[in-house]
C-alpha cells in the first residue's frame, strides 16, 4: 500500500481487449496501472511480491469468475484488505449485493463514467490509507503500551529498593541496571528494635501490627530523604546501605546522619508508644565495606541482595547496641569522625569475625561553631 506521496497501483481484470485499453487510457495520468485477462492472471498478480493498491474487477469471465476472484483475495490475510470495486455489465440489484457480501467496496455497471470511475478510485484509495494508517497507529499504540506495562513492572520491582530519585535516574539510563551482579564498597546500616520479643507476647496482634507500621512508615521516610538502598525489613528489623547505585562522596557519613535521625524519630514514638505500655527501644549498627550486589532469586521471584561481610558486622554491632545507641565499625569511624563524636566501646568478639572488632558508639553531631555535641 502506498503512502501519500506515492502513485497508487491499479490492476484492472477484463477479458475484453477494448476495456481494458479503455480502462488503462483513462487511468493512466494518475495511477500505475497492470492488467490481467482472466482470474487466473489476476490473482498470480495479486499474490505475487508487489500486490496491487486497488482492484477494478469484471465479473463475467472465462475461468474463474470476478466472484470467485474476490472470495480468494480476500481469504488471505495479506491480500484481504486491498480495495475492489467490481467493473460489470450485470446491473441486477442482486448482482451487486453478492459482490459486496463477498467485501467489495464498490459496484459500477458498464458502460462506465471515466470520472465516476477516478471519483470511486479516490474515495477508497483514501479510505483504505486512512484504515492502514490506524492499523498503524494502533499497532504502535498497543507496542508503546506494552513498553509502558514493562516499565511500570520495572519500576514497581525498583521501587521496592530505592528510593524515587534513584528510580527515575535508573529508569532514564543515568546510572547502570542496579539488578545486574556487581561489587561495591558501600556503608551499611542494620536497624532493630530492642523488646519486641516481649512485647508481642504481652501484646494483641492489632496493637503489634499498629505500632509496627508507625515503626516502618517513620523509618522509611528517613530511609526515602536520605537516598538509602532498603536492602530487606522483616518484622521489627530492617537493612539499607549507601553507596549503590548511586555512588556518594562519603556514605558513612550519610549512613550515621540518618542513623541519629533514626533515633531521634523513634524517641518520639516511644514516647507516644510508652504511654500505651509500650517498652520499646532501638538498636542501629552501620559498617562500611565491599560487596557483591545484585538480584537473587528465580523468575517472577527476585529480590535485591547484598552479599559480603560488611552486613554481616552492621548486623552482629545493631545486635550488641544497647536500645538508642549507634554502634559503627573503626572504618566508619574514621570516615566521620570530623562530623560526629565518637566513644570506643570495647573490641568486641563478633560471630563469624576471627578477631575482635573495635566498635564505638555515636554520641551526636559535632557542632563546629561551638565544638560542642548535640544530643
Amino acid at each position: 500500500m502506498p503512502d501519500s506521496n506515492q502513485i497508487a497501483t491499479i490492476l484492472v481484470v477484463d477479458d475484453t481487449p477494448a476495456n481494458l485499453a479503455l480502462m488503462v487510457e483513462v487511468l493512466r495520468p494518475d495511477y500505475r496501472t497492470r492488467i490481467a485477462i482472466n482470474g487466473e492472471k489476476a490473482l498470480e498478480l495479486v499474490f505475487g511480491e508487489a500486490p496491487p493498491d486497488l482492484i477494478l474487477l469484471d465479473i463475467m469471465m472465462p475461468g474463474l469468475d470476478g466472484y470467485e476472484v474476490c472470495r480468494r483475495i480476500k481469504e488471505r490475510p495479506a491480500t484481504k484488505d486491498i480495495p475492489i470495486i467490481f467493473v460489470s455489465a450485470m446491473g441486477e440489484v442482486e448482482d451487486e449485493t453478492r459482490g459486496l457480501d463477498l467485501g467489495g467496496v464498490d459496484y459500477v455497471t458498464k458502460p462506465i463514467s471515466p470520472a465516476i470511475v477516478k471519483a470511486r478510485i479516490r474515495t477508497h484509495l483514501a479510505v483504505s490509507r486512512q484504515a492502514r494508517e490506524l492499523v498503524e497507529l494502533n499497532q504502535t499504540l498497543e507496542r508503546r503500551v506494552a513498553l509502558g506495562v514493562q516499565e511500570l513492572e520495572r519500576m514497581g520491582r525498583l521501587k521496592r529498593f530505592f528510593s524515587p530519585s534513584v528510580v527515575e535516574m535508573l529508569l532514564s539510563g543515568a546510572t547502570d541496571d542496579p539488578l545486574r551482579s556487581h561489587r561495591r564498597e558501600v556503608a551499611a546500616v542494620f536497624v532493630d528494635l530492642r523488646g519486641f520479643t516481649a512485647f508481642t507476647e504481652t501484646s494483641d496482634p492489632e496493637d503489634v501490627m499498629l505500632a509496627l507500621n508507625q515503626y516502618h512508615s517513620a523509618m522509611g521516610e528517613l530511609v526515602m530523604a536520605y537516598s538509602g538502598t532498603l536492602e530487606h525489613f522483616a518484622g521489627d528489623g530492617m537493612m539499607i546501605y549507601f553507596n549503590d547505585p548511586v555512588e556518594i562522596e562519603n556514605p558513612a557519613a550519610v549512613a550515621v546522619e540518618m542513623a541519629i535521625g533514626m533515633q531521634r524519630r523513634f524517641a518520639l514514638l516511644a514516647r507516644e508508644w510508652k504511654k500505651r505500655g509500650y517498652a520499646l527501644s532501638l538498636g542501629i549498627g552501620v559498617a562500611q565495606g565491599f560487596a557483591t550486589i545484585g538480584a537473587i532469586g528465580y523468575e517472577g521471584r527476585r529480590d535485591y541482595g547484598v552479599i559480603g561481610n560488611v552486613t554481616n558486622m552492621a548486623a552482629r554491632l545493631c545486635g550488641e547496641a544497647a536500645g538508642g545507641q549507634i554502634l559503627i565499625s573503626q572504618r566508619v569511624q574514621g570516615f566521620v569522625a570530623d562530623k560526629v563524636q565518637t566513644e570506643w566501646i570495647a573490641d568486641m568478639t563478633l560471630k563469624g569475625f576471627h578477631r575482635p572488632v573495635p566498635a564505638f558508639a555515636v554520641l551526636g553531631p559535632v557542632d563546629v561553631t561551638s565544638a560542642t555535641v548535640i544530643t
